[in-house]
Order: C-alpha cells, then structure tokens, then sequence
C-alpha cells in the first residue's frame, strides 16, 4: 500500500507520518507533498497511492488538487485533514465527492486515535469517515429551515466575486427576476435588511456588500471558496 501525504506543514506533515506507520502496517512507502501543485502530480505518478490532504494550502488548496484528482482517477481515496469545518470547506468537499467514492474529513483537533481510525477505515476497509462536527454541517445544510440552496449559494458567490444581477442571469441561465428571488430569499436567511436613518433617503447599507461581509463573519465564504470561484469565474469569461 502507498500513502500521499499532502500537507504544507513540515511538522503537520511528520505527525501524519508517523501516525500512517502506526495505523497501517501494511503500508510500505508513505510519499510527501508540500502543497496541492505536487500532490496532484505525485498523485498522478503513483496510481495506487491513497491520500492524506490538507484543505488550506499556498499555490493549490486541497479542493482543488482533489478535484483534479478524482477527475483522473475518482476510485482514489482521500481523508481530508483540515483545521477547519466552516461551512465554505464542507460546502467546497461535498461538491466534489465522485458517486460511491470512499473519503473521510477530520479536523486537526481530533485524537491521535481518532486519526488513525479513520486512515484504517477509509484506506484498508472503504468507509466514508466524517468527524461529528463537520457531519452536523452538512446535516444543517441539508435540512435546516434557514440554510442555503445550492442554487442560493451559487448568487451569493457571485455578488462576492462583483457580478451584477444581469452577469449573474446570463451566468446561470435564469430570469432576470429569478436572480432578484434569489437575492432577497438570501438577504431574509442572513438577516440582512435595509435599515434607514431619518432621512428615508439615507440608506445606511448596500446589501450585496452587507450580504458578504455577513457570510464571510459566518463562514459561509473563505478565501478559499473566492480563489476557486474567480478561477471558474475566469474561465466562463473567456468563453462568453
């Protein structure tokens, strides 16, 4: 068995290490990556290598280099090992998941034990391991009266990245009056609403703006999510 470590972390990445050769003896050669850029190319060089990848990483995070991934070879196994379970990184990894494939997501927070039981879950037994709390995201997302759709998401991205209601319709193949539905079903579930001074012309917020700042204090926007949301913004420029 081979195991990738992708991690940016000279220490992160000693500490996986040694708890790969801990919990999975039968693994024989454990290969290092220092950022997204090389694991995708180890990842390309060693077929068989299971993978053990950080979210937040210079050059290429972590969604993207899995995504580039599992687009090659989507039977590939990854655990996630990230500090983070803010609704943007949860959001970013659901999206990407191929159909059936066995993956885990456990934060840096978790035990020693909790680790090595998710590496001998995911890479020797193919069950899907996701720590409790980053579960009960999805779950809230999924279900909860006030959370958003995707679709409702995909218009609070692009207010982010500056499109305007027009760009966006384009964009997403809708009615001008759908982006607009969509804009005030977003401003109801962030609470975002204009408030006015004396002066019923003295608006004190722009709600897009407001809209973002507030998603970004709720971490339901990253730099993360922005760099890979421009870099796809980027690309329908160039074919529109």
């Amino acid at each position: 068995m081979k195991v990738l470590i992708v991690e940016d972390d000279p220490l992160h990445r000693s500490y996986l290490h040694e708890a790969v050769s801990a919990a999975l003896p039968e693994c024989d050669t454990v290969i290092e990556a220092e950022n997204g850029i090389a694991g995708e190319r180890l990842a390309r060089d060693h077929r068989s290598a299971h993978i053990v990848m950080d979210l937040q990483m210079a050059n290429r995070n972590g969604i993207e280099a899995a995504r580039a991934i599992w687009k090659e070879r989507p039977e590939t196994r990854i655990l996630f090992w990230s500090n983070y379970s803010d609704e943007a990184y949860v959001r970013g990894v659901s999206r990407i998941v191929p159909d059936g494939a066995a993956y885990g997501y456990v934060l840096k927070s978790a035990s020693d034990e909790r680790l090595k039981l998710a590496l001998r879950s995911i890479f020797v037994e193919s069950q899907c391991v996701i720590d409790r709390e980053v579960r009960g995201l999805q779950q809230k997302s999924l279900s909860h009266a006030r959370s958003f759709t995707d679709s409702e998401y995909e218009v609070l991205v692009d207010i982010a990245l500056g499109l305007t209601d027009r760009a966006i319709a384009r964009r997403r193949n809708l009615s001008l009056r759908s982006v607009q539905n969509r804009l005030q079903h977003l401003y109801d579930k962030l609470e975002v609403y204009q408030t006015t001074a004396a002066d019923p012309d003295d608006s004190r917020f722009n709600l897009r703006a407001r809209a973002v700042t507030v998603a970004f204090l709720r971490k339901l926007l990253n730099y993360s999510a922005l760099e890979r949301a421009e870099a796809e913004l980027q690309d329908w420029l160039r074919e529109h």
